[in-house]
């Protein structure tokens, strides 16, 4: 295919950026311009820049660290504060790191992308910090005692890769150091270890990838947990699966003999296996979706002893798994539902036992406060309607979970209801979906409608309070779908592979199969139904507009993937190809482009309205797919507007106020076409 609007792709070029400029402006008049626009902004800034939202904690040494923005801090600031002084209502925290006066002393943009420590009370720490919210970072070293970023500390240049511990006085390096180090999907391919007083270029290579290697690059780090520290390595093959390979003792990795598609978990002397296909051991068939468990050492000696912890069904499936010092905590999903079981070794053997607490259409997540020396686990609960909480667990005890902090209701949620539905697909799968709308909903088909999916990378969407949804949208007056489409993690490694490759259609169907639901039982009707889905989800709601135009009444698409055609020549669009397949491959193309949206616009077929968001510094899935997408059908006369953040990366904002302003453009977009 001629692609006339191939021009669009050069990022930064002045032309584009242009064209660019102008969109935003269309889009701009039309949308911000509005009534209620201003109102509806502020409003979603306010609750952002809230202080009644919960600082989520990690802790290292005697303090817990959080990292916030709000009005004041608009780039963000690293505190930290007492553990005691935490419980109180309004902790006093102290500031570690402030971004914005960093940026202002450096004439910079830097996002915060995150830390790491060495444990156990190392003062220095390795800051990760991103040019306008970008996947591509830079590392750099600080010092906790002093404030300041070290002179001549470690300092990693900007690149797709990372910086981990191994010591006080030595890293290991994942980085571009230029050409031949980086593979196919643009990720650092070679793992180095760089002394501390010596120049990046004398760090020794210890692992190199090949170069045509289309994952996500390589982590390298050093365990240091007493009686159990390890070296270890992954390579990331493509999308889902990665190699673990272990540091042997003589400066060489070898490879786990455990399969490239199962999540390996290393804890003190554990190796726990989340096994994504069938797995035969001798005699016996582990499906897919389990979890196994066996002593390390026993394994890299040839014992395949393994003991089940977890056995999916038809209805549950293995959504985490989290470590403390004496216990393995699984998190369940059961029709989309939380549940929580403790495992605990025991007598050679393991005890298993149910822990209680979670809301019925609710989701947990936990987190170990200190997975070296405590049983202390963050359990964040949360569901559709109920501000958002956190409690502080114990494994080690019966004691009920201690309330630490919870945000109260930033949107009225009085007369609101939750229930869970399903729809059938074309082929006859049962697809779950979450409805969220006024109890005493009248179903004449007049609600105004919105159906959010994903459906991709084994990712799961659970139920979750959403304050932006609910200010602007379910406040309001409208409705509000979740829809667990094959494709997604919600039933496990099946419900992945299902919508694979040639399968992809399958994630279509049944988000399709869920607006006819909705249309049929009389919640709305097409004319009233929205849809938004980003980045895969972007895919999504890009072929309901090309595919299902008749379903919807407005179409949003942010950040997505949509010219399939050249997706595995952008960015990091080579690592997706498990995902997708490879258009350079003759019979994949054959199925590829049956879901290319860009392919798919027809101008003589009639489109709901479509509003495009995408971001100029989305290094992941690259700003071309939206830029040409909207060239095409404004060429083919639809009605379409476009609005392109300058920062933000793949999350399409850098800061609240950047968030607030693409949330209200999306949520007034809907309410002129569907309200």
């Amino acid at each position: 295919m001629n692609d006339p609007h191939l021009w669009l792709e050069a990022v930064e070029d002045e032309a584009a950026l242009a064209w660019v400029r102008q969109r935003n402006a269309e889009a701009e008049a039309e949308l911000a311009a509005g009534d209620g626009f201003a109102d509806l902004e502020a409003g979603l800034l306010a609750i952002h820049d809230s202080d009644q939202q919960i600082p989520m904690p990690t802790r290292h040494g005697a303090w817990y660290y959080n990292f916030w923005r709000d009005a004041e801090h608009p780039r963000g600031i690293w505190r930290r504060t007492r553990p005691d002084e935490y419980r109180r209502e309004e902790p006093v925290w102290h500031t570690v790191v402030d971004l914005d006066a960093l940026n202002e002393e450096e004439d910079e943009n830097w996002v915060w992308h995150g830390v790491e420590f060495l444990r156990p009370d190392h003062p220095r720490v390795l800051i990760a910090l991103s040019r306008g919210g970008a996947d591509a970072d830079v590392t750099r070293e600080f010092d906790l005692e002093t404030g300041s970023f070290v002179t001549d500390g470690f300092l990693r240049p900007e690149s797709k890769g990372r910086l981990t511990w191994r010591d006080e006085n030595s890293v290991y390096l994942v980085a571009d150091l230029g050409p031949g180090t980086v593979n196919r999907a643009g990720y650092a391919r070679t793992a180095r270890i760089w002394h501390r007083g010596t120049t990046m270029s004398e760090a020794e290579t210890v692992f190199e990838g090949p170069e045509d290697n289309a994952g996500y690059g390589i982590y390298a780090g050093r365990d240091r947990t007493p009686g159990h520290e390890r070296d270890h390595l992954l390579q990331y093959l493509d999308s889902r699966d990665a190699r673990l390979h272990l540091a042997d003792g003589q400066g060489r990795f070898v490879p786990l003999d455990a399969p490239d598609s199962a999540i390996k978990h290393l804890h003190r002397e554990w190796l726990l296996l989340e096994l994504r296909d069938d797995w035969t051991v001798g005699e016996t068939t582990h499906p897919a979706g389990s979890l196994l468990v066996t002593r390390l050492d026993d394994f890299q000696a040839g014992d395949r002893h393994l003991t089940t912890l977890f056995t999916p069904t038809d209805t549950a499936a293995l959504s985490d798994v989290t470590f403390t010092r004496n216990h393995i905590l699984l998190t369940v999903l059961t029709d989309v539902a939380s549940a929580l079981t403790i495992a605990t070794p025991v007598d050679g053997g393991w005890r298993l036992r149910p822990h209680d607490g979670v809301p019925a259409l609710g989701t947990i997540h936990a987190a170990a406060v200190d997975d070296e020396t405590s049983d202390e686990v963050w359990l964040v609960v949360t569901d559709f309607v109920t501000p958002t909480s956190l409690l502080l667990a114990d494994l080690g005890s019966d004691a009920a979970p201690e309330p630490l902090k919870a945000e109260p209701s930033f949107f009225e949620h009085e007369g609101l209801s939750v229930s869970q539905r399903f729809a059938t697909s074309a082929d006859g799968t049962r697809v779950p979906y979450f409805l969220v709308g006024q109890r005493d909903l009248e179903l004449d088909g007049s609600n105004p409608t919105l159906l959010y999916g994903y459906g991709g990378f084994e990712i799961s969407l659970t139920p979750a309070y959403a304050p932006s949804v609910g200010k602007g949208w379910l406040e309001r007056g409208g409705v509000y779908v979740v829809a667990n489409i094959r494709g997604g993690g919600e039933y496990g490694p099946r419900w992945h592979q299902a919508a694979l490759r040639e399968n992809r259609h399958r994630a279509y169907e049944d988000f399709a199969a869920v607006a006819r639901d909705l249309i049929s039982t009389g919640v709305t009707t097409a004319a009233r139904l929205g849809v938004r889905g980003g980045s895969n989800g972007g895919l999504l709601t890009g072929n309901m507009l090309t595919q299902y135009p008749e379903l919807f009444g407005a179409v949003v698409i942010q950040v997505p993937l949509l010219d399939m055609r050249r997706y595995s020549q952008l960015l990091a669009g080579a690592s997706w190809m498990g995902e997708y397949g490879d258009p350079e491959v003759e019979d994949d193309w054959a199925f590829i482009q049956t879901f290319s949206p860009y392919h798919l616009v027809d101008d003589q077929r009639a489109y709901p309205p479509a509003l495009l968001l995408t971001s100029t510094r989305d290094d992941r899935v690259h700003p071309g797919h939206a830029r040409k997408m909207m060239a095409r059908l404004q060429e083919a006369g639809k009605d379409v507007l476009y609005f392109e953040n300058i920062e933000g990366g793949h999350g399409g904002a850098a800061d609240n106020r950047q968030r607030a302003h693409m949330e209200a453009l999306y949520l007034q977009f809907l309410w002129d076409r569907l309200g």
